[in-house]
């Protein structure tokens, strides 16, 4: 951690525009995705909110509200409505719907550090869509820090003393779509023309409909307006903060996926996890300590470590690994991604 730090401080005093770009997004979307996972376990856990699936609802709201204000007083630009953009965008409403109720669901049901630590599995995820669709390879180091998180993972999930059987459904179902999403949207950025500012409205507003009505079959909208703390002003106060930093969470990945790689924007979302590993064994009540349970988180951890030292070091124009260009290796080559 002390080797990261210290790059990224002498770093700062010599990067271009670009380079700064890469790592305040990264930062930015970093703290976002570990203040969200913090007040979402708080909501769902320590208040025992009844419905993920609501929560999941006051995060689209927000978004669309934030973004119509926005674009009513100027402040961001993106296309008006048509029918094309349904098609446009497609598949990202039904993958960014997916991912946020099942990321949620995952969090009410494991613990955090457990979450944290099975989440990684959606870098793998990541890395063989990135080489599938976007046509990017990783290098070797890359594969090894990759491996070493996933090896952590696996171990950890042996000795789970507070096994839940739906917790890892979630969770794994929510790393497949955070790759999928992650890969996609950096295609549509590139090709859709729609801008992060469109993506992140038309992905809100296409999905909130059948949101609704789903949340509603399952009943969850009379568990949650019979839901007896609404009353308490510090629930609905980090309800609401849920809410908004849904928005500002999806404004962070699109914006950290716009200046580095899918497969960046996933590793420093699990990278949030060292905190969140560690600060959930104390503040969510629900961590039960094994010895090679924690090894195993801790060996994730260290892969996490190596996998951000890899990719923002200062790379060498004269070395022959990693020599490639910013652009060349963020980007598919040319030819291999239709616009649809």
């Amino acid at each position: 951690m002390r080797t990261i730090v210290a790059y990224l401080a002498s770093s700062m005093g010599d990067v271009d525009g670009t380079q700064f770009l890469k790592l305040s997004s990264a930062i930015f979307y970093g703290l976002s995705s570990f203040l969200i996972t913090v007040v979402n376990k708080t909501v769902l856990t320590s208040y025992r909110f009844p419905s993920f699936l609501v929560l999941s609802l006051g995060q689209l709201t927000a978004s669309i509200i934030v973004l119509f204000v926005a674009k009513r007083l100027g402040i961001v630009k993106y296309p008006d409505f048509s029918l094309d953009i349904a098609r446009r965008i497609f598949p990202l409403p039904l993958i960014y719907l997916g991912n946020m109720m099942f990321g949620l669901g995952g969090t009410q049901a494991l613990s955090l550090p457990m979450f944290a630590a099975l989440r990684r599995f959606s870098i793998l995820m990541t890395m063989l869509l990135e080489l599938v669709v976007l046509g990017i390879r990783p290098t070797f180091s890359v594969k090894v820090s990759v491996f070493a998180m996933i090896g952590g993972a696996i171990l950890a999930a042996v000795d789970d003393l507070s096994f839940n059987l739906h917790g890892y459904l979630y969770v794994m179902i929510t790393n497949a779509l955070s790759a999928a999403n992650g890969v996609y949207m950096k295609k549509k950025l590139d090709t859709a023309d729609m801008g992060k500012y469109g993506l992140m409205y038309y992905n809100s507003l296409f999905m909130m409909l059948p949101a609704i009505m789903g949340t509603w079959l399952v009943g969850d909208l009379d568990r949650a307006w019979q839901y007896e703390g609404w009353g308490d002003p510090l629930f609905a106060t980090q309800f609401l903060l849920s809410c908004v930093m849904g928005f500002i969470l999806t404004y962070s990945i699109i914006l950290c996926t716009q200046h580095n790689s899918a497969l960046t924007t996933t590793i420093v979302g699990c990278l949030k996890n060292i905190s969140v590993t560690y600060i959930g064994m104390f503040i969510s009540g629900d961590y039960v300590f094994s010895l090679l349970n924690a090894i195993g988180l801790n060996i994730s951890i260290a892969g996490s470590l190596l996998y951000t030292y890899v990719t923002f070091r200062k790379k060498s124009s004269s070395s022959s690994e990693g020599s490639t260009a910013d652009k060349e290796r963020l980007l598919p080559a040319s030819g291999r991604i239709d616009n649809v």
